[in-house]
């Protein structure tokens, strides 16, 4: 019958370090740290919650709401962030913008705190520099993204601008702003980041769990 050596310092030392090595690479296998997954689900929501009021306004009806015409309107419907159609007669002057390579008009309805951004028409053509050209005076439809002023803050400047040429009235102390052409369900690229995003914060979730009970 054989007997086992006695194994040396040297070797003893060897079994522990593969050993402890051995436990380090268990607990690697979760993926991440806790405190890492925690950071990384913080960051993940931040990231969504900023993109909501757009996901919202993806998820919101495709019914416009119909908010009248000039002498008519119907301030009662008003909805921030839901996609809208109104009636009116422009106003005088208004605010130009270049954004994606094209020209904007933003301009008013006569009246009323509507403010509509649209691309510029033909005879609208503006050039840097030079003092920007009257919108078109014809009345028109439009249909489009409803912002409340406190939401429009992309356009803050834009907006405060048209309110002291004097030709809106603000409703309740606030201006409306209808983007042209904006419907609800069309921008796939913004699902698709949020998806993304949802499936990142579940993803640590899972891992933030799995290493929680592994400790």
């Amino acid at each position: 019958m054989s007997e086992q050596l006695p194994q040396s310092p040297s070797e003893e030392a060897r079994a522990r370090r593969i050993a402890e090595l051995e436990f380090r690479l268990s607990r690697r296998r979760v993926g991440v740290r806790p405190m890492a997954a925690v950071m990384a689900i913080a960051v993940g929501l931040v990231l969504l919650g900023m993109q909501w009021k757009d996901l919202s306004y993806f998820l919101s009806p495709s019914v416009p709401l119909t908010l009248g015409a000039e002498g008519a309107y119907r301030f009662e419907a008003l909805v921030s962030n839901r996609y809208a159609q109104v009636h009116g007669v422009p106003t005088v002057r208004g605010a130009y913008e270049r954004a994606d390579g094209a020209l904007y008009v933003l301009v008013g309805l006569r009246d009323s705190p509507f403010v509509v951004r649209r691309p510029a028409l033909p005879g609208e053509q503006w050039t840097d520099g030079r003092p920007p050209p009257q919108p078109d005076q014809r009345p028109f439809a439009v249909r489009g993204r409803l912002l409340a002023q406190a939401d429009a803050r992309r356009y803050r400047d834009a907006l405060a601008l048209m309110e002291r040429m004097g030709e809106l009235q603000p409703r309740d102390g606030r201006l409306w702003l209808l983007i042209e052409g904006e419907r609800p369900g069309t921008d796939r690229g913004l699902l698709l980041v949020c998806l993304a995003l949802v499936t990142f914060v579940v993803l640590n979730a899972m891992l933030l769990v799995r290493g929680l009970k592994r400790r």
